[in-house]
């Protein structure tokens, strides 16, 4: 399963090199709820699409996104004057007696502080890092999809919540980030042959247990140890992710949530050799607009499509 990737969350990037439009009513309605709605992840590189505003909609995200970095930074201040007065305390009683609460505060209070510089540093700097495009299951991503015969880009969380399902899904399916191909026309049935879209992906990660990278049985007594490897293809180029995707209505209080999986299938001899599955399914360019407008009536092309796919050879290494 693809469980974490880096993505082009650039919208501009989608307008000049596919020629399609941003749907921003959409983006404003998302950093609108961000404000309320702690569970909504969106990582640094799709707020850096924004810096450089050029139209009123998108000074509104910006002014959304600015306000929203600024009551974090706060909330990160006022975690970072608890937690140093917390270390002083500790030191003061340290220095008289070693207890282990005082030991303890100490430690919490140094590893607290540390991760809070990081926090605020992360939300200051103006440059963007490899890091900052990369997404996990809720976060939010940039998904092309075609709407009345035009390619329109969405911001959607991945992890897809089908319409007409109820809310708790999404943790009774914890793993609907991913859509496997041997059930496209099972659990994704209304969703393969009708809401189809791309994810641009410049690199994934995979969680694989550590003997099966190693290609060896465990050792008598060994507890499995899991590592994170990450997977470029090589050449170096941006995979269009074939994706499934659906417009969740809610009820009441309930908001709308637009969400999507990718699609994986078996894996490429490299992937399985390095103790991994699955793969997601990068499409080839000149299949994008007939896997954006797909025909029900006609599911085997649809699966040729998947059949046709770009097939890099991916490079794996460890995870920083």
């Amino acid at each position: 399963m693809c469980y974490s990737a880096e993505v082009q969350e650039d919208f501009r990037w989608y307008v000049r090199t596919f020629g399609a439009k941003i749907d921003i009513a959409d983006f404003v309605r998302l950093y609108t709820a961000r404000m309320g709605d702690k569970s909504i992840r969106i990582g640094k590189a799709m707020d850096a699409a924004f810096v450089d505003p050029k139209s009123a909609d998108e000074r509104k995200v910006k002014a959304l996104i600015d306000e929203f970095n600024s009551s974090q930074a706060a909330k990160l201040e006022l975690e970072l004057f608890k937690q140093k007065k917390r270390l002083a305390d500790a030191e003061r009683t340290l220095q008289t007696k070693a207890t282990k609460k005082a030991q303890e505060d100490r430690r919490i209070a140094t590893d607290k502080i540390a991760w809070s510089l990081a926090k605020l540093n992360d939300i200051r700097r103006s440059e963007i890092k490899d890091k900052d495009s990369r997404i996990f299951p809720g976060w939010y991503a940039p998904v092309m999809i075609c709407e009345g015969g035009e390619r329109v880009i969405k911001p959607m969380r991945y992890q897809c919540r089908p319409a007409g399902k109820p809310a708790f899904y999404d943790t009774k399916y914890p793993g609907t980030y991913n859509a496997r191909r041997d059930n496209l026309e099972g659990f994704w049935k209304n969703q393969f042959g009708h809401t189809h879209g791309l994810m641009v992906v410049h690199t994934f990660y995979e969680n694989v247990s550590l003997h099966k990278m190693q290609q060896r049985e465990l050792a008598p007594g060994e507890k499995e140890q899991n590592v994170v490897l990450q997977f470029k293809p090589r050449p170096r180029h941006d995979m269009l992710v074939a994706c499934l995707w659906s417009h969740w209505h809610g009820k009441a209080e309930e908001a709308d949530l637009f969400s999507f999986a990718a699609i994986t299938d078996e894996p490429p001899s490299e992937i399985a050799a390095a103790g991994h599955d699955r793969c997601i399914i990068p499409i080839r360019p000149e299949n994008v607009d007939a896997w954006l407008n797909p025909d029900p009536g006609r599911i085997g092309d649809l699966y040729a499509i998947l059949d046709d796919r770009d097939r890099p050879y991916y490079e794996h290494a460890m995870a920083a």
